[in-house]
């Protein structure tokens, strides 16, 4: 049940449960990206004669001394020419070029930490640079080939990036460029009537030509009962971005839309607003729409089939970004923000892969996570009690059916203070979490960033004591805003102060007598949610952009990057509370660039609908496009109570997702799978069975994933960069580097699905074994409820453990079964990573990684031409190590008994003559010469073992 406090909470919000469009700003309602349009249609208006005001003084150097990767010189604006501005360009490793714009001497300072909070480090600059002067203009050539060219206009500023002749992408080439200085109210007058010789006469604007001249929300601005003064002026920053020959953008996650971004603007645009970058708690979002949501990456690939090409531009500030899919192979794009310098890292790919790789090498990859979370997570707002764990525990034991993980929403907390229980629901904190952990599963719990404000709260208490809460506008005091515990305070984590304060809560045991978290256990993983932030009574949910952070910056400065310091200080925290340190798990609802290094997401309060099922799709794998793999929708949506149908296809899209929990709203009926009437409870004990047989394929992702920065879930665009027909797919997709492809049912009473396939390829039923050879391009394939669209790609081998468990950690001795799907050549190959799922161990080298392989050969034997199919095991980690590597490493012999017990092998054209272990042992071998499959039983190898399987056909 809702609780007293939670009732009268829910009257003060200013909003009900459900998407109020007046609750949130459109561009025309925010007067920073009023006047960033305004400066676009200006342009458009006059085509001809818009120029940029921008220009920059030639480097002098640069002939002298060509051999360095950039330059830094002044900017010069003719509507302003007494505002001084510097840029800066440099050309990083990987071709990597990054250009910034300040303001000099100004009468403030502009945010310029958003970067910091984002980059794992300075990025190291390139040695392969040669600078040429050429009239009017500078260029850099460098790369393996000599075929990147970076080309700076200095009159007006533009900045273009070639690769082999071809524009990749241009800064400023629509002069759409403008950094808006700061100055007084007294230098900021409007165009103003004076009286001359008794006339009225209009004194124009010198720079109204491109600032317009009128002054729009300079100082304040009000939106329904808020008003936000604006101490600083203006100081939005706009920069068109232009994709010349490229036609599909991605990214810019957080929004409900399609994979490939439609237009915003111009004959083609879907939408009238353009996509919204600001961190907001948007109660049952659209399921297609511009509107911003949890969080925001400013991260757009570019896409064709000739290369990839990214822009990075590392802003903290509400942002506005229009598209425009221009007819000519190309896209415009243009960015408007309230507040920062410029700062646009331009990533030259060519290819998907490489695009990932240069901005994991800025921002980090996700860490490889603790295993168990790749398991089934049940939660719900709220379970209500001690017992109401022990008893959801023991029906999904009694019903046989997985998972890994229990979670707690809010109403754990007394009172909402979190850390501390409601002694009358939860008598029994600690017993309660070791029975789970009994049974080798985990509970995660909720901390969310607001503090009651009560002295006999002591985590409030002593972070009011430190100074450590963010102020209202005035700078002094703590600001006060509403939310779950009613009056509230935020810590505020760009305060180094507050990062050892927060980081010790969450000791199990009490340190130099400061209050801890001693009622928990090493164990629990952490929920971070209502962290955009969330306030009930703020401006658009949020809090006002005036409130004042540690350094002086006002919140309208750093308000994306909020959530993901609360996210970092907690992944700190929970890694702190075991030594050696164990592999924490947060989950986050807002984040930014740089959040995947800090834990999960999950795409926030969807609705139960159709709809949002599909959407979660798009939005998860625009989240691995933006750097976010480790990301899912809510299984059965947060709100409302969906029929058995849309439970059982939506555990499909969950099971298939790198993080897979069931969610609901406190007012939804129970919905744990064992509570569903037959055959619907079988289908998804079923559907759960197959995610827990299929982790080692998740697992063996995600290290890669870990390494290379590729996502997990993989779209059309990234397998199959070429292949133009696939750009805009986004309901497939494939898992990692797997070979599994796999469409999910997001329509009621489906009964066969049509597949893509990019490719003259051969492609398994995953579970009849069925071979689908593609004619023009796509196959059908049956989809009833009972059915899961899923393909093993040819030439692929898949590693999977077959034995129904409780729980993930008791599966770590099961043996293997190997699914070999050969390709229209005869050969596949896949992988297996294995380490302890928990420790950092893998670090120093206590791994098991082996590389699977199937070749076919043909031959002559006794006068007749004999086939042969080598399936073999080797060891990747001895062929990849960097330093000392033992095969026979502790986790290694801890699960050295660990075998295959089944191949399994697809496409075999011809019933074998014979299976022998490589050395000659004869093994126990079946053949169904439909599919030509065959199955090879215990083979009785071990996995951490070189081996062979030779199998011979006539």
């Amino acid at each position: 049940m809702r609780s007293p406090g939670t009732l009268l909470l829910l009257l003060l919000l200013p909003t009900s449960l459900a998407f109020k469009p007046t609750d949130f700003k459109t561009c025309s309602q925010a007067g920073f990206c009023r006047r960033g349009r305004a400066l676009s249609a200006r342009a458009k208006e006059n085509p001809s004669s818009w120029h940029s005001p921008y220009s920059i003084e030639p480097p002098e150097f640069l002939p002298l001394n060509p051999r360095q990767p950039g330059f830094t010189t002044s900017v010069r604006s003719s509507i302003h020419p007494n505002v001084k501005f510097v840029l800066d360009v440099r050309i990083h490793e990987e071709g990597i070029v990054r250009v910034r714009m300040d303001e000099e001497d100004g009468l403030r300072k502009r945010y310029n930490e958003a970067a910091q909070w984002a980059l794992i480090g300075e990025p190291l600059l390139s040695e392969d640079v040669v600078w040429k002067m050429d009239e009017g203009k500078a260029k850099a050539v460098y790369g393996p080939k000599k075929d990147m060219v970076l080309v700076v206009d200095f009159n007006p500023l533009k900045i273009t990036l070639f690769r082999g002749g071809v524009e990749q992408v241009v800064l400023n080439g629509r002069g759409l460029l403008h950094m808006e200085h700061f100055r007084t109210k007294e230098d900021s007058k409007p165009a103003e009537h004076i009286e001359s010789e008794g006339q009225s006469v209009l004194q124009v604007n010198p720079a109204a030509w491109f600032e317009g001249d009128t002054q729009d929300a300079f100082w304040d601005e009000t939106f329904s009962s808020w008003t936000d003064t604006k101490p600083k002026g203006p100081e939005s920053l706009s920069l068109d971005i232009t994709f010349p020959n490229h036609a599909h953008v991605y990214g810019i996650p957080q929004h409900a839309t399609n994979l490939s971004l439609p237009s915003t603007t111009g004959p083609t645009a879907r939408y009238t607003d353009p996509f919204r970058l600001y961190n907001s708690d948007v109660f049952e979002y659209l399921a297609d729409s511009t509107t911003s949501l949890y969080g925001s990456i400013p991260l757009m690939h570019a896409h064709s089939a000739k290369s990839t090409v990214a822009v990075f531009n590392v802003l903290a500030s509400e942002t506005w970004i229009d598209i425009a899919h221009t007819g000519k192979s190309g896209v415009e794009t243009h960015w408007i923000s309230e507040s920062g310098i410029l700062d646009v890292f331009l990533l030259p790919g060519p290819t998907p892969t490489d695009v990932f790789a240069q901005y994991a090498r800025l921002t980090g990859t996700a860490p490889l996570p603790a295993h168990w979370s790749l398991g089934y997570h049940q939660c719900r707002w709220n379970y209500v009690s001690s017992d109401d764990i022990r008893g959801v525990q023991n029906r999904f034991d009694e019903e046989d059916i997985p998972v890994d993980v229990f979670w707690l929403d809010i109403e754990y907390a007394e009172d909402h203070k979190y850390f501390m229980w409601n002694k009358k629901t939860f008598p029994d904190p600690v017993e309660m979490t070791k029975d789970v952990e009994a049974i080798e599963r985990k509970m995660v719990i909720i901390v969310d960033p607001h503090l009651k404000r009560s002295n006999d709260y002591p985590v409030y208490k002593r972070a009011s004591e430190l100074g450590v809460l963010v102020k209202p506008k005035s700078g002094e005091g703590e600001y006060e805003g509403w939310c779950w515990p009613g009056s509230s305070s935020w810590i505020d984590f760009f305060h180094p102060g507050s990062w050892d304060f927060w980081i010790s809560l969450f000791k199990t045991k009490t340190i130099d007598g400061q209050w801890s978290w001693t009622e928990s256990t090493n164990n629990v993983g952490i929920w971070n949610d209502m962290n955009e932030p969330s306030v009930f009574n703020g401006p658009e949910i949020t809090m006002p952009k005036d409130n004042v952070h540690y350094g002086g910056w006002e919140h309208r400065d750093v308000h994306n990057v909020n959530g993901m310091l609360f996210a970092n200080l907690t992944f700190q925290a929970a890694a702190a509370r075991t030594d050696p340190p164990r592999r924490p798990f947060v989950l986050t609802r807002a984040f930014y660039a740089g959040s995947q290094r800090f834990g999960a997401m999950w795409t926030g309060d969807n609705l139960g609908t159709w709809e949002h099922m599909a959407v979660g799709i798009q939005m998860v794998l625009a989240n691995g496009v933006g750097g976010m793999p480790f990301a899912g929708s809510d299984v059965g949506g947060f709100f409302g109570n969906p029929e058995p149908e849309m439970l059982v296809r939506w555990y499909v899209v969950g099971a298939f997702s790198p993080f897979f929990r069931a969610h609901a709203h406190i007012d939804t009926k129970r919905r744990e799978p064992y509570l569903l009437e037959e055959p619907y409870k079988s289908l998804v004990r079923d559907i759960l069975r197959l995610r827990y047989s299929m982790l080692p394929v998740w697992y063996t992702a995600f290290r890669e994933t870990s390494e290379s920065g590729v996502p997990i879930l993989r779209p059309q665009y990234v397998m199959f960069p070429e292949d133009e027909a696939g750009f805009g797919i986004d309901d497939q997709y494939y898992v990692g580097s797997s070979g599994l492809l796999v469409k999910p049912v997001t329509q009621k009473g489906v009964k066969e699905v049509s597949v893509y396939i990019a490719e003259d390829q051969v492609y398994y039923d995953y579970f009849t074994n069925h071979a689908h050879r593609p004619k023009n391009r796509h196959i059908t394939v049956p989809a009833n409820l009972d059915q899961i669209p899923l393909l093993i790609r040819g030439g692929s081998i898949i590693p999977t453990r077959e034995r129904p468990r409780r729980s993930s950690p008791l599966m770590k001795h099961d043996p293997f079964t190997l699914r070999v799907a050969l390709d229209t050549s005869g050969n596949a190959r896949g992988e297996l990573y294995l380490d302890d799922g928990e420790t950092y161990g893998y670090g120093k080298g206590d791994v098991v990684w082996r590389g699977f392989g199937a070749e076919s050969t043909k031959g002559k034997g006794k006068g007749k031409e004999i086939g042969t199919v080598r399936i073999s095991s080797v060891d990747l980690a001895t062929r990849t190590a960097v330093g000392a590597y033992d095969p026979a490493n502790e986790f290694a012999r801890s699960v050295g008994d660990v075998r295959v017990e089944k191949l399994v092998v697809l496409g075999l054209g011809k019933k074998p003559l014979s299976v022998v272990l490589d050395g000659g042992r004869e093994l126990e071998w079946e053949f169904t010469s439909e599919g030509g499959v065959l199955v090879v039983k215990d083979p009785a190898v071990r996995v951490v073992d070189d081996w062979a399987v030779v199998v011979k056909l006539e």
